[in-house]
């Protein structure tokens, strides 16, 4: 007849003490600091000769992915880069390159800069 009780108890005991947990952590997630959410793109130099490995990171998409996923990456990269609208020849450049190279149209030849 003790037992019951004290089971519970317990179990009000553990019940009590993970809703505080709960609340605590709810809290602590709250009060983080916004992260941007923006799709990050490649920041880093370039090598002598493109490898795929670093096409798709141009790009932003996997070594091995469909022809129509690198056509669409390459046209969003593009866009933002794209001499006429105030971006660079020698970056425009590359990631024809990177298209060239996941699209298998060209061998590691490099760039004309």
């Amino acid at each position: 007849m003790l037992e019951t009780p004290m089971v519970a108890g317990a179990a009000v005991a553990a019940a009590a003490l993970a809703g505080r947990y709960g609340i605590l952590a709810w809290q602590a997630f709250k009060a983080r600091p916004p992260v941007a959410r923006m799709r990050r793109f490649y920041e880093g130099g370039f090598q002598t000769a493109m490898t795929r490995r670093e096409a798709a990171l141009i790009l932003g998409v996997r070594e091995r992915v469909a022809a129509e996923k690198v056509k669409e990456a390459h046209r969003r990269v593009m866009v933002a880069n794209h001499p006429d609208a105030g971006g660079s020849h020698y970056l425009a450049s590359k990631i024809n390159e990177a298209k060239d190279i996941l699209l298998g149209k060209s061998s590691n030849s490099g760039s004309a800069f």
